[in-house]
């Protein structure tokens, strides 16, 4: 299915490509901006607590702050980095690289909150070691929000990193510059090993379901 984690990696892929690609314009950052967080907005509405139903303004208000927030800072930091008279061409176009981290990063954790705000007024189901549910629990619920905030800013670390750093080392090879044509089908390589790298390790920095002794 296009929004479980099983698919989280052929359907993000070709995104995370569009949002590493050099020389990005105005237009091009808002929309990559705009598709990324839109694919994870519903990535974590699929992938929700569903113990308690979430009305779908709460979705809809996740949506709009996460977009809002990464094109504001993804076309912020863009804008910084041409007025910086200090850099070099080289090193301007290697820096705008690594904008789309912390505007991905940034967009996620309010993306995480906003959404999912509800259950930390109400709480989610605590269960014995039957199962069976006991209670409801804000503090499970603080400690739930905390764990996926913090996996939804791991899971694009090595994704929206590495391969900038392996593709400007491997745009100086000798058949990259002869055959620049091959430069995106590299790319999008890099770009899906880090993913299928990165999202095993993001999933399991957390058991999916917690104990508390």
């Amino acid at each position: 299915m296009p929004f479980r984690m099983s698919g989280y990696i052929p359907f993000g892929t070709p995104i995370v490509v569009g949002l590493l690609l050099p020389n990005q314009t105005l237009a091009s950052t808002v929309f990559w901006q705009w598709l990324n967080q839109s694919h994870n907005a519903c990535v974590n509405y699929a992938n929700r607590n569903a113990t308690k139903p979430s009305p779908t303004s709460k979705f809809i208000q996740g949506y709009l702050g996460a977009v809002i927030s990464a094109v504001s800072i993804a076309v912020g930091l863009n804008v910084l980095v041409q007025r910086a008279n200090k850099f070099t061409p080289a090193t301007r176009l290697l820096i705008q690289r690594f904008v789309p981290f912390p505007a991905v990063a940034s967009a996620n954790i309010c993306n995480v909150v906003l959404m999912r705000h509800t259950e930390l007024e109400e709480g989610i189901d605590v269960l014995d070691n039957n199962g069976n549910i006991v209670g409801s629990s804000r503090i499970a619920a603080k400690h739930a929000l905390l764990e996926t905030a913090l996996t939804r800013v791991v899971l694009p670390m090595p994704i929206l990193v590495l391969p900038p750093i392996i593709m400007s080392i491997l745009e100086k090879t000798s058949l990259l510059r002869s055959r620049p044509r091959m430069i995106l089908p590299v790319q999008s390589l890099v770009c899906l090993a880090a993913f299928g790298l990165a999202l095993p390790l993001a999933i399991s920095l957390f058991p999916q379901m917690s104990e508390e002794l």
